[in-house]
């Protein structure tokens, strides 16, 4: 029986990255914040890259630390990135909210905050429309096409009601999934090799 030994090589999938677009982490990645990350692209430029860790949240809601919302149901929060962990960014659906910035079809960042507060507050649906993130990655100049070419991340497009769906323990081995055999077997890799 001929075993495809490619199968077992960790390489991109050459898809070029730009706003909009996921990149999803190769399956060895062995980094606390990285390690088994989807990540949204939120501009890409040549003087740097920003973007949002989609699918890793936090212990903590952002009930926590937005006073107004204290009274209505919990709002997950998600870890956005290791930089300014201290900033709220927030990802929604809402094409009329002032100052927003237009990251892919339907899908927008942060904007008035004001005005997500009157949306929320007045019971309005969140869960699938808006998601709160406290920090966000960044990339100087070319150092993402760099961790490219290093094979790290795999390059990808996924729709807004997939990026905004709560339910994201299994979004890292989908993500991998969806783009064919080869990546459909990384998504199986144990996250210890030794431990299998």
């Amino acid at each position: 029986m001929d075993i495809d030994s490619d199968i077992f090589k960790i390489q991109s999938n050459n898809v070029l990255p730009s706003r909009g677009k996921i990149l999803i982490s190769e399956p060895f990645l062995r980094d606390a914040t990285f390690g088994r990350s989807v990540i949204l692209l939120i501009d890409h430029t040549d003087e740097g890259t920003m973007g949002l860790i989609i699918n890793k949240p936090l212990p903590i809601f952002v009930n926590d630390i937005i006073k107004e919302f204290k009274y209505i149901d919990d709002i997950p929060l998600y870890k956005g990135g290791p930089v300014a962990t201290d900033t709220l960014f927030y990802l929604h659906t809402l094409a009329n909210i002032s100052g927003a910035i237009p990251v892919s079809k339907g899908l927008y960042l942060n904007g008035d905050f004001d005005e997500i507060k009157k949306y929320i507050l007045q019971g309005n649906k969140v869960d699938q429309h808006i998601r709160f993130f406290l920090g966000y990655c960044g990339w100087e100049g070319e150092q993402l096409n760099d961790e490219l070419k290093e094979n790290t991340w795999l390059v990808s497009k996924e729709d807004k009601d997939y990026l905004m769906n709560s339910d994201t323990k299994d979004m890292w081995k989908e993500a991998l999934e969806k783009l064919g055999s080869k990546y459909e077997a990384w998504s199986r890799f144990p996250r210890v090799p030794t431990f299998n």
